[in-house]
């Protein structure tokens, strides 16, 4: 059995034409590396504040992403994003349900996403704090920085 060299490249350029971004990696600038308001934590820190059992943690992940795993106790509450990789984004583009926070405004939150290319939790951290919360956390490394630690995950 032979195959043709050309037959193949010709499906994989058919290929690539029917699909062009399915091979294309979203490039995403880094977050800021502060939140105004609230305070950026390390890894180690927040694993004291988990094991101190001293904040909610809410992973704003896709519920694909949270279910293949996620930081013990976590909360999946999805940041559904359209809105500009920027610190000054308009959260209007953006679907984030606030009401599923605690009512209690001194609550100390967690919000953590992918890594520091996680704008979703940034931007739910900065939400939080415009919604009057005084305690707001925010894991910039990220799911990445907790797995990378070594730290245990659900």
């Amino acid at each position: 059995m032979s195959t043709r060299p050309s037959s193949l490249l010709s499906g994989l350029c058919a290929l690539l034409a029917i699909a062009p971004g399915a091979f294309a990696q979203e490039d995403k600038p880094p977050t800021p590396t502060s939140l105004p308001g609230g305070a950026v934590v390390t890894v180690p820190e927040a694993k004291a504040l988990l094991d101190g059992g001293k904040a909610r943690f809410f992973d704003m992940r896709s519920a694909v992403n949270y279910g293949k795993g996620h930081l013990p106790g976590a909360t999946p509450l999805p940041y559904k994003e359209k809105s500009s990789y920027r610190a000054d984004f308009d959260a209007s583009a953006d679907s984030f349900d606030l009401g599923a926070l605690p009512p209690d405004k001194t609550s100390v939150l967690l919000f953590y996403s992918d890594g520091p290319t996680g704008w979703k939790s940034y931007k739910a951290a900065v939400l939080a704090i415009r919604a009057g919360y005084r305690s707001v956390k925010w894991l910039r490394e990220g799911f990445q920085g907790w797995t990378a630690a070594g730290l245990p995950t659900q």
